[in-house]
């Protein structure tokens, strides 16, 4: 992947991060039932995501890591 693509998949995965925080941080509804959707899980995932997109945006630049 190049640049620009590592750059707006960073921002999708950040962006995608900070709403399913805000999702996962709502108070349960019991009247509506039970939450079908694991907002908390797929903030990690796309945390992570992020995080892998930092160390290959580095890895772009020349910055080499680990060694």
């Amino acid at each position: 992947m190049d640049l620009s693509v590592t750059l707006i998949g960073l921002a999708a995965a950040l962006g995608l991060a900070t709403v399913f925080g805000w999702r996962g941080a709502q108070p349960p509804n019991p009247a509506r039932g039970p939450r079908l959707i694991p907002w908390r899980f797929l903030m990690v995932l796309s945390a992570t995501a992020a995080l892998v997109l930092c160390a290959h945006l580095l890895a772009l630049t020349g910055i080499k890591g680990g060694d």
